[in-house]
C-alpha cells in the first residue's frame, strides 16, 4: 500500500511539473509577443515600457511608420533560439497585417531573430537580426 502511494505521488509530481512546463511562456519569448502586440495595438506607452534604451527610439520609428495603417497580428507566436552572451534570441512564427485602403499587406515575423535582454529584472526587446 505504501508503494501505491508513493507511487501515485510521484505520478502526480511529474504531471504537476510537465503542466507547468506546457502552460508557462519562457519570458524573452513573452517580452516579444508583448512587444509585437503594442506595435500592432499602437500601444506607444507599452512598446516603450518593454524595449531597452538602446531600441527605444527604433522602436518609436517602427511605431511611426504604422500609424496611416490598420494593423492586425495573424498566428502569433514566439519561442527561444538560443542566446548570444547575454542576449536571448527569439524567433516568432505569424504575420503583422498592415490594412490600407482596403489592400493587405503581410510582414512574415519569422524573418526576424529578435534579441531580448534581461535588465532590472525585466527582459526587454532590444532589436532584431
Amino acid at each position: 500500500m505504501r508503494r501505491l502511494i508513493a507511487f501515485i505521488a510521484v505520478l502526480l509530481f511529474i504531471a504537476s511539473m510537465l503542466s507547468a512546463c506546457g502552460s508557462s511562456k519562457a519570458p524573452a519569448a513573452r517580452a516579444v509577443e508583448d512587444y509585437l502586440t503594442a506595435l500592432s495595438g499602437k500601444d506607444v506607452n507599452t512598446l516603450t515600457v518593454l524595449s531597452c534604451a538602446d531600441w527605444e527610439a527604433s522602436a518609436l520609428l517602427e511605431y511611426d511608420s504604422l500609424q496611416a495603417v490598420d494593423t492586425r497580428l495573424d498566428g502569433l507566436s514566439c519561442q527561444p533560439s538560443g542566446t548570444d552572451g547575454d542576449t536571448h534570441l527569439v524567433q516568432c512564427q505569424g504575420k503583422l497585417l498592415a490594412t490600407y485602403n482596403g489592400e493587405d499587406q503581410e510582414f512574415d515575423l519569422s524573418v526576424r531573430t529578435y534579441e531580448v535582454v534581461q535588465q532590472g529584472g525585466d527582459f526587454l526587446v532590444c532589436g532584431y537580426r
